[in-house]
């Protein structure tokens, strides 16, 4: 049943799924090469550019398109208008086949897509939960610390970084490295016996790229994509995404620490003591200190060149970019907006003369539904009975001016439930459409629901 529910809705989504994929991927594409004109600046920037670009994978621009649309309608329903305007219906429309394989290969696809889909997400759901059973088993075995120098010293850097809550300090006995653990209530998970290997120093260092990620909300953010990752897991460029979070995450924490008065060498030899120490955290949502390509950071902590504010420059150029990506899609729907329902003949102010009538137009389904004369319930096929199968048949038509309907096309829909649609439609009976008093030819849309007694 679940794959049947995923495979009709592949069927629905695909070309929007389309057209957001290739949106999303050319917006990383420009997010990235944002990154390689900030290369020189602070970390946290590009870190930024790469969680916008990981989060627009969730967010269509068609959402945009919409406010674009309900602006533009808003606009023209405050006065009169002189031209007379019909709903554009985008649709895909299958073209007929000359053979039944192909026919049935195309009708199996969706079922194909959905089960590779289904099977990708759920692996990647198993592998997450493996990971994140090991991080369970140290939380709940470790104790809370309320006193000692780890303490004192993350009050104070507390304190420094203007937090109001204190972070909760978990002492663990598994040889996980320090992370912090949570994303509402975050708990740094400190390993027994790590701090006999610190010196004063070094604890502080540890303490303090901690606290930064606490401030920074980095878990959120990483298990924000994360569910990227397991929606999009077959896009290559969403994992790719994933290594530049944590890349730039870590540098950016580094820096934050260097800037509140760590010394280089002495951090970068607290790092290696962790790792000395510890093994790496499974999990990408529990910030720790060892995270990311160690011997670059190495390179980065020691090298004495300082990254960059970003100056006014680069600033309006951000700025631009992310007003641009917002306006376009807005402007888009603007520009090619189109009312929820034609305008009535009679109200048409445009000059006779002016007038052209056009070979076929174009309108909307809740028009025509007002100018059925006879409508044809479909059969229900058993098969599809049998199988529990519901859902929406989206069905193209182009209807005569005597209101006969003259050809069907399948836009959307399950293949056991589309030829019982076709053929109630055929008999449908429409009143004739009316464009300047004359009956004119009209292409619309018509969907037949299909829903079993409960």
């Amino acid at each position: 049943m679940i794959l049947k529910y995923c495979s009709t809705m592949w069927a629905a989504i695909a070309p929007a799924l389309g057209n957001h994929l290739w949106q999303s991927t050319l917006f990383a594409v420009t997010a990235g090469l944002l990154t390689l004109i900030l290369r020189k600046n602070h970390a946290r920037a590009r870190y930024w550019l790469w969680l916008t670009a990981s989060l627009k994978f969730l967010i269509p621009f068609s959402l945009l398109v919409v406010i674009g649309n309900h602006l533009a309608w808003s606009r023209g329903s405050a006065g009169p208008n002189g031209s007379l305007y019909f709903v554009i219906e985008e649709a895909v429309v299958s073209p007929a086949s000359s053979s039944t394989l192909f026919q049935s290969l195309i009708h199996l696809l969706p079922d194909v897509l959905a089960a590779v889909w289904l099977g990708g997400f759920l692996v990647v759901l198993a592998g997450w939960s493996i990971r994140w059973r090991r991080i369970s088993v140290a939380i709940r075995e470790a104790v809370p610390l309320r006193e000692g120098r780890e303490v004192e010293v993350l009050r104070g850097l507390e304190g420094i970084a203007g937090m109001r809550k204190p972070i909760k300090l978990l002492m663990s006995p598994a040889s996980l490295e320090p992370g912090i653990f949570g994303i509402v209530r975050p708990a740094l998970v400190w390993p027994e016996g790590i701090s006999g290997r610190l010196d004063d120093a070094h604890l502080e260092a540890i303490l303090a790229h901690e606290v930064c990620h606490v401030r920074r909300r980095d878990n959120l953010a990483a298990a924000m994509h994360m569910v990227v990752e397991a929606i999009f897991w077959f896009h290559p460029l969403v994992w790719w995404l994933g290594a530049r979070l944590v890349e730039e995450r870590e540098r950016a924490c580094d820096e934050e620490v260097l800037e509140l008065g760590s010394e280089r060498q002495v951090y970068a030899e607290s790092i290696l003591k962790v790792c000395q120490f510890c093994v790496e955290s499974p999990l990408t949502c529990v910030s720790g200190v060892t995270g990311a390509d160690l011997k670059k950071r190495m390179v980065t902590i020691m090298n004495e060149n300082v990254a960059r504010k970003l100056d006014f420059g680069r600033k309006l150029l951000l700025g631009a970019a992310g007003l641009l990506a917002i306006a376009a899609p807005i402007i888009f729907g603007l520009t090619n907006a189109t009312p929820g329902r034609a305008e009535s003949q009679t109200e048409n102010t445009a000059p006779p003369a002016q007038q052209t009538e056009p070979k076929s137009v174009r309108v909307s389904k809740d028009v025509m539904q007002g100018l059925i004369r006879k409508k044809v319930n479909p059969v229900y096929p058993d098969a599809a009975r049998k199988e529990h199968i519901e859902g929406t048949v989206v069905l193209n038509a182009t209807i005569n001016k005597h209101g006969d309907i003259e050809n069907l096309q399948i836009v959307s829909g399950h293949p056991m439930l589309a030829p019982a649609a076709i053929e109630a439609v055929k008999q449908w009976k429409y009143k004739p459409f009316l464009l300047n008093g004359k009956p004119v030819e009209v292409e619309t849309r018509i969907e037949v629901n299909f829903t079993l007694a409960r």
